[in-house]
This record gives C-alpha cells, structure tokens and sequence, in this order.
C-alpha cells in the first residue's frame, strides 16, 4: 500500500504541488516566525551578556518620589567608599538621559525615544572600558563630546567638526573630539548616543556630583555575591544592586518577554495560513479520490480492507505534508534571513549573531506540515474506505443522501446560531465581552463553514440571471457548475470567506476608530500647533518661555505633569496657564469658572468630580511630590477631555514644588492660524531644537490615524498569505471540474460552443464562486468589526460605526480577479480539449 501511495502522489504532480504550496506556506510562516525571535532574542541576549561581561556589581538608583527636592543619586562620597572595599578592582559612576543630534540639515539622527547622552569616565589610563574609540578620544572639557559611529557616519561628522546637540534645554554647540563604536541596546535599535565630560552630564541629567549609575568590576578571585554583599550597606533607600549575571539575565528576560508578543502575532497568522490551507488539502485529496474511484473499488474487490485503502489516501498526505514541510522550512530559513534585514530599514541595527535553528523550531515545522496534511486528508481518506467494489462498474458513487446534508446543515445551523448568541452577548457586555466575542467569532466561522454547501444555492441564484443575460450560454452554463458540487463550492469559498472575514472585520474597526479619532481631535482642540519632546521626554521652561515671546502667538499653554495626593488618593494633574487654556483647547465648564485656576484653586473634570465627591467651593487636602502640604479649594468641574488631565491646576502653583517641571507638551495658538510663516517663527524663537517636534492639526490627527492605518497595513500584507492559498483552491476546484466534465465539454464543443465561450464558462464559474466566498468573509467581517467596536466605544468619545464602502468596494473587485486569475489554467486546459477524446472519456 506504501508503494501504491507513493506511486499516485508521483502520478498527480500538478495539484499535489498546489496542496504542498498551502502547506509550505504555513510552514514557512511558523518556522520563521520561531528561528527569527529565537535569533534576536539570542542576538540581543549575547550583547547584553557582553555589555556586562566586565561587571561585577551594578547599582541602580531611582528617584525619591516622597521627595522631589532630595539630592538624588549616588554622591562621590559614596562612589569613593565603594571604590576602597577591599576586591573593587574598579568602580565607575553613570549618569545618562536624553541627548540629540542634528544632522547637516538640522534633523534629528535617531527615533528619539532611543536617542541618549551620558558620562564619558576615563579610568587610570585615560580610557573608559564602556567604550573603543576608532577616532580622536574622549571629551576632556565641557565644549567636547564624542559620538558612537553609526551617528557620526549618518550626520557625515568627523574628529574637529562643530555639532549641534539637544537635550532638555536649549540646543548648544560642542566640538567632536572622537568616534567610538559601543554594544549599547539603545544604539543598536537604531538611536544614538553622545558622550559629555561627566561634571557636564552631572549638570544635565542630575545634579553636580551625583551619579544614578555605578559599576563595579572585581578584583581577581572575588566572588560577585561577595561583593554584592559588601556594596548594599553603603547604598540609599532608593538604589537597588545586582550582580553582573543576574543584570543580564533579567535584561535577556526583558527581551524574551518583548519578543512573545511578535512570536505571538506571527504565529497566529501562520495558524490562519494553515486554517485556509486545510480547505484546498481537503478539496485536492477529495478530487484524487475521485479519479480513483475504479482503482480504489478494483482494490477492495480484490481483497483490500477498507483500513488499508484509508491508510493509503493517509500515507500520501504524509508524504505530501513532509515534503511540504522539507520545502516550507528551507523558505522559513529565508523569511528569517529576510526579517533580520528588514529591520535595518527601519532603523534598528540587530547584534551580530547566527541564525539560531533550534529543535523546537524544526519539530514544529514537520510537526505542523505532516499533522496538518494528514488531518485534512483524514475526511477524503474516509470516503475512499468506504466506496464499495461495485462502484467499479459505475461512475457514480457515494452520492451525499438527504439524511447526511439534514445532519450537517442542523449541525451547522446550531454551531452558527450558538455563535453569533456569543458575538451579540459580548457586544452587550462592554469591554468585558471581548473574550466572548472571540469565542463566539470561532464557532460563527466554523458553523458557516459548515453551511457554505447550503447557502451556495440560493447566493449564487441571485447572480445567475444577470450572468445569463449579460453573457448568454457561458454564462448559463457557469452559474450551474458553480453550484453542481455545493460541497466542493463551498470548501472553495470558505478559504476566501476566512480571509476576507479578518480583513474586513479589521477595516471596519480600523476605519471607525480613525474617525472616531479624528473627529476627537477635531472637536478638542483649539491650537494651532502642538509641541513636544523627541521620545516623550520632557519639554525645558525654556522652551515654554520661547514660545510665549514668540512673534505672532496669541495663547500659550503647556500640561505639566503636576501628580499629587488630593484628599488621599493620587490623582493625575496638568500645569497649564489660566486664561490661555480655553484657547487653545476645548475645556467646557460644567460648574464655576476656569478663572479660578488663576486664583490658585483647581479644575475637575466631572467624571472625576463625581466618583470622589467634589463640588464647587470645596477645599480638599493635597500632599505634593516634595513632601508639602496644604489644601486646594475646586474653582470648577469641566466636561471630561481626551486632550487633558482630569485635574487642571495654574502652571506657577505646579512650579513651586517641582525642581524640573515635566513639560508633556505645549499648545500654542497664533495669529492668522497656521501657516508657513508662523511655524518658521515658532521654530526659529525654539533655536531650531531638532528635538522638539512640531504639529499642526493635521498632523495630530495622522499621528493618530496614522498608527491605526499602519496597523491595518501590516494585518492586510500578513493576510495576504490566507488569499494566496485562496486562490490555489479556487484553481484545484475548476482542475477538478474540468476533469469530471470532460465529456459534457467535449459535447458543448461539439454542437457549437467555441473555445472563447469554454474559457468564458470556466472564467465566469471561478468568478462566482470567488465571490460568493468574499460576500460570506464581507458580511460575517462587518459583524465581527460592529460587535468589537462595541466592546470599545466607552473608552473613545464620539465612536461610531463607519462601514468602509470603499475598501468593501476593492475586497470584492479583488476577490473577482482572483477568480479570473484562478481560472486561467483551468480555462485553457478546457479549451484546449480534443472533441473526440474528451466524448469518449469515462
């Protein structure tokens, strides 16, 4: 039997290579979604591991929070004691924080969130062991600093040059002294990094003499918990210590958890691809089998048990899956190749490492590639079982009885009704009802599946008299194959309707929630521009300053992070300028008067003012971040705004007890609205701070609506991998109705229709099905897309469901030319059929 199986999988090429296309495609997602994080975590693992390979003890300090004023850090006197216990071959001090480069054309080098300053510490010999410089040194006075050599090359910056950097203040000038090359995360992810003499960093980042940071590298023979022990009882309240090895592995901990979620999503498409993938395997096994229909029946005629004509059709899915499988893992191997690449597009730099091919990895890929071959073979291989030896005599056998289709169509009535009762009574539940949506999404999907052969009748019906009048015989004959075989329909169908059920349900919440988005955005502000820091560090008063002298500025007003104890319980604040703020946002009173915030009393918006109590006129304790205490009254309660904090309090009050005020971001409204001129002006009054970034309205809004677009951009590439194997199983349906319906062609043939009108009957046929398929995916889409944004509608003001026409419009048009598309092989095998032989085939 062995031998038999090897035999027929040898003697269909054609659409076996279709069946072990689907399968490789599923594999190769999965086994280079594993050997990819597996490398990067690996990759990132062993920088770390590097990074920290000379480390003994590092001691990290966090800030006072019960004391905003306090010193923080660790002082010299501490570093020294540290430096004179006995096994401390060396101990340096770290300070680091924001720090910007500008490039030639005074644009940012890096994404800013990863863009870094810190403390260049040369040790006895004049070198820092952090860092290997290939040019110049390190900076020796307060002018200098030196850069990592990914920035100096991008900026074009050589030893001597003048370069401008931005940190939290104003934009100075420094000169290069030299380029180094370092194994920092940061740099690595695509940031930069700038070196300063430590008094100067000190003075940015901290305080003068203060360090957050220490290292400690140990002296030959003592042990890292020795060490670790001894350094502890010199240390604040706010510092935390930790060997070498257990930094790096808490950091290769970080960057697994990191990881997961990429794992995660990647795997999750490879499951959809695999999913779509059953459906053509199926429909390829169940075509085999029935053009083996004699052979199968001549077997069991002459002594093969039903077990053994199963475990044929099994064995050459197994043959089929791991051949799949050797092809889907090698193309796996270079999706990962291709992945470490493309992160380099987008900036981030990936530590050298090998591609890391763990048994994990390749047990999954064969794992998944036979399992799931097999698994979608087992349902043909069962029908082959049990055609009886007198089918050799006919043509026509295991003919679906009424019984069989009630069954199924009452099975899959009940799991479709059982899920769509889960998707409604998620949607009801609010935000608690997700899981329950994503249940019942499965059992939707899988009931109408199930129903698909029932619903192809009366869908495609519906087209068939347009069809029919719009193409006359072709299109009468196309509109009756696509419904002969409901069964084979609508297995075909269902690998569209899968894909285009995710992809629609996706655009309908996407669409809707950057409506929803735009519209807050629209609403709620009033300003001209909004600024803020590269990162989401914080904005200098300078900055703030600037702006309020700026030619043409009619309001100003930042949100200053202003967190403090309000009656007992911690509450979000924002500084902002009285006066200004209805300017430039869209703050609704709803009791009092925001002049009040200039009198020293506090806004609450009022959500807040109603879950805690507040009214007009009360005067509630406060306990601020250093420490003082005293109490507010509340001056108003406002109409509760995405755009701010739920308290509001005067920016001078917040300045009081804060040493570094942090500045999220500053509105500003001008005079005459936006435009060129005035933006030139406001980035002029800032120095030209690279660092700062600059929006209008528009560009608020597609920062929002732009991460949702990419989002969908990114789902709609992955599932196209789901469409791709769609398609292979609409090409396996039409091969295979061609193949049964040799002779009936070869009689159209025969009494008149034409090869352009046979092509045009297979064209048509494809198209019908495709877009049967994609009505299915588009309505049960739409309905996964309204239930989710039900669960979200709550957390964003002004949701309401958008159906994107448009992209509907396009899925549809798609899924018509992936008919077309599929049908052209089929089409022309048809067409070019011999009359006589086809007439005289069985």
């Amino acid at each position: 039997m062995f031998r038999t199986a090897l035999r027929n999988v040898l003697a269909h090429k054609a659409r076996l290579l279709m069946t072990v296309l689907a399968v490789m495609l599923g594999v190769a997602f999965v086994s280079g979604t594993l050997v990819f994080t597996d490398t990067l975590s690996n990759a990132y693992s062993n920088q770390s591991a590097k990074s920290y390979k000379d480390v003994a003890v590092a001691v990290t300090t966090y800030p006072d929070m019960e004391n905003s004023k306090k010193e923080q850090g660790i002082d010299a006197r501490t570093l020294k004691k540290i430096q004179g216990l006995d096994g401390v071959a060396s101990a340096t001090g770290r300070v680091s924080g924001f720090a910007g480069v500008a490039d030639p054309d005074g644009k940012l080098i890096g994404n800013g969130w990863s863009n870094t300053g810190a403390n260049f510490e040369p040790g006895a010999n004049g070198k820092d062991p952090a860092y290997d410089f290939t040019d110049g040194s390190g900076p020796a006075k307060a002018g200098e600093i030196a850069l990592d050599k990914a920035t100096a090359d991008k900026g074009e910056y050589r030893t001597g040059d003048t370069v401008r950097v931005a940190t939290n203040g104003p934009v100075k000038e420094y000169t290069l002294s030299g380029v180094f090359t370092t194994e920092d995360g940061q740099v690595n992810a695509g940031g930069s990094l700038v070196l300063f003499e430590t008094p100067v960093a000190q003075k940015l980042y901290l305080t003068p003499g203060h360090f957050k940071d220490v290292t400690i590298a140990a002296a030959s023979g003592t042990s890292e918990q020795k060490l670790l022990d001894a350094v502890k009882p010199l240390l604040p309240k706010e510092a935390e210590a930790q060997t070498g090895k257990e930094l790096a592995d808490d950091q290769a901990k970080m960057i697994e958890e990191g990881l997961s979620t990429l794992n995660q999503v990647l795997l999750g498409f490879a499951a959809i691809a695999l999913f779509v993938g059953v459906f053509l395997i199926s429909n390829t096994f169940t075509m085999l089998v029935a053009q083996r229909t004699k052979e199968l029946a001549l077997m069991r005629a002459v002594g093969a048990s039903r077990r053994q004509v199963k475990r044929s059709v099994l064995l050459e899915a197994m043959v089929v899956g791991a051949i799949a499988s050797v092809v889907g893992f090698a193309l796996g191997l270079g999706l990962a190749t291709g992945l470490r690449s493309a992160m380099s597009m987008f900036g981030a730099k990936m530590p050298a490492g090998p591609l890391i091919v763990s048994p994990t990895a390749i047990a999954a890929a064969f794992a998944v590639g036979v399992l799931v071959t097999m698994l979608a073979a087992w349902l043909p291989a069962r029908r082959a079982a049990k055609i009886p030896p007198v089918a050799a005599m006919s043509s026509v056998h295991a003919v679906a009885t009424t019984k069989s289709l009630v069954v199924r169509n009452s099975i899959g009535g009940f799991i479709t009704l059982l899920g769509a009762a889960g998707i409604l009574a998620g949607a009801a539940a609010g935000k608690d009802g997700r899981m329950l949506i994503g249940a019942g999404a499965f059992f939707a999907l899988i009931g109408i599946i199930v129903l698909i052969p029932l619903l192809s009748r009366p869908v495609i019906a519906l087209v068939r008299p347009l069809i029919s009048k719009l193409f006359g015989v072709s299109g009468t004959l196309a509109g009756q194959n696509a419904v002969r075989n409901p069964r084979r329909t609508g297995a075909t169908a269902s690998a569209l309707a899968i894909g285009l059920t995710l992809v629609t349900g996706l655009s309908v919440l996407g669409v809707t929630m950057g409506r929803a988005v735009d519209k807050m955005t629209t609403d709620n502000i009033k300003a001209d521009y909004m600024f803020t820091m590269a990162g989401g560090g914080s904005l200098d008063t300078s900055a703030l300053s600037a702006l309020e002298k700026a030619p043409g500025v009619s309001a100003v007003s930042p949100q200053t992070a202003a967190d403090f104890d309000l009656k007992g319980e911690w509450a979000a604040a924002s500084g902002v300028t009285p006066g200004d703020i209805e300017r430039v946002i869209n703050v609704t009173p709803v009791a009092g008067s925001l002049d009040s915030l200039a009198e020293g009393a506090i806004a609450v918006d009022d959500k807040t003012a109603k879950s805690r109590g507040f009214k007009v006129g009360d005067s509630v304790p406060v306990k601020w971040a250093d420490g003082k205490k005293g109490k507010l009254t509340v001056g108003a309660t406002y109409k509760g705004n995405e755009f701010l904090s739920p308290v509001l309090i005067d920016q001078k009050t917040v300045t009081e007890h804060q040493a570094k005020p942090y500045i999220r971001e500053i509105w500003v409204k001008t005079d005459g609205g936006a435009s060129e001129a005035n933006e030139k002006a406001l980035v002029d009054a800032l120095g030209q701070n690279p660092a700062i970034s600059v929006m209008d309205q528009q560009d608020i809004r597609n920062q929002f609506g732009g991460m949702i677009n990419t989002m969908l951009n990114i789902m709609y590439g992955l599932l196209g991998m789901a469409l791709l194997i769609a398609v292979l199983g609409v090409i396996n349906t039409l091969a295979m109705s061609v193949f049964e319906r040799q002779q009936e062609i070869g009689m159209l043939r025969a009494i008149g229709l034409d090869r352009r009108r046979v092509k045009t009957m297979i064209r048509l046929e494809a198209v019908v099905i495709s877009l049967f398929g994609a009505v299915i995916g588009v309505g049960l889409g739409t309905f996964l897309g309204w239930a989710i944004g039900q669960t979200v509608r709550d957390q964003v003001p002004g949701y309401a469901l958008v159906l994107p026409w448009d992209r509907i419009g396009v899925f549809l048009l798609l899924a018509a030319v992936v008919g077309v598309l599929a049908a052209m092989w089929p089409a022309r095998s048809a067409a070019r059929l011999n009359m006589l032989d086809a007439i005289k085939a069985e």
